[in-house]
């Protein structure tokens, strides 16, 4: 077998730790330093793309529907937002770390068909907090895959997108029928109770990370009903 190829890494901010791109023939992997290892792996990411399946299924004929995109990864799940809603969508991706997205211009764009070169894509460097807060009915879809689960993971900032406060400001950014749907390694009922309290409607679905084959994901999946 053929050894990995370092082909870059990228610090996260506030002390985050260290990402780490590998190649490997046509396999890509983004790790982080430490002991949570492997992020991601371009073997394996249907979960990511089920995450904007269930979180677009109510916007095929949506006109002009505006979702955003909490974290860029491999860009499955931005590349199936895409295909989830009409040519007149916009779609904002999120990140915190300008290296992420660069990958995704360069090699790791063939991943996923390079969904960053759609012109209904817009790019926010920063946390997707400061768009989420900002948002008055705005959104009729928030997809977030920025830690492993309702935690802040990777970016201890992260906490507040899956707090009481975070979690209503959310609410409050969706407009009428607007859907939140978050990926998580796994389920967890203090969340799912958060999301209640805000106001959601919620259904919690378990996913694969190979279609029928493979580890079992959460995506917790809120609706905006008033």
């Amino acid at each position: 077998m053929k050894p990995w190829i370092e082909l870059g890494t990228a610090q996260i901010p506030n002390n985050g730790g260290t990402l780490k791109l590998r190649q490997r023939d046509q396999e890509f992997s983004i790790s982080l330093s430490g002991p949570r290892g492997e992020l991601m792996n371009s073997r394996r990411f249907n979960s990511e793309q089920q995450l904007s399946v269930l979180g677009c299924a109510h916007l095929k004929n949506h006109q002009n529907a505006r979702v955003v995109v909490g974290g860029m990864g491999m860009g499955y799940t931005l590349a199936s937002a895409l295909e989830a809603v009409p040519s007149n969508a916009e779609v904002i991706v999120a990140d915190l770390i300008p290296e992420v997205v660069e990958w995704n211009r360069g090699p790791l764009g063939e991943c996923a068909g390079r969904p960053l070169d759609d012109s209904r894509v817009s790019i926010h460097i920063g946390d997707v907090g400061d768009l989420l807060v900002k948002g008055n009915g705005d959104y009729d879809a928030v997809l977030l895959d920025v830690d492993n689960g309702p935690e802040g993971l990777t970016h201890s900032d992260n906490n507040w997108l899956y707090s009481v406060e975070g979690t209503s400001s959310i609410y409050n950014c969706l407009a009428p029928g607007g859907v939140l749907a978050v990926w998580s390694a796994g389920p967890d009922t203090m969340y799912v109770g958060r999301l209640k309290k805000a106001g959601f409607q919620v259904d919690v679905m378990t996913v694969r990370e190979r279609p029928g084959k493979g580890a079992r994901h959460t995506i917790f999946l809120g609706k905006k009903t008033g």
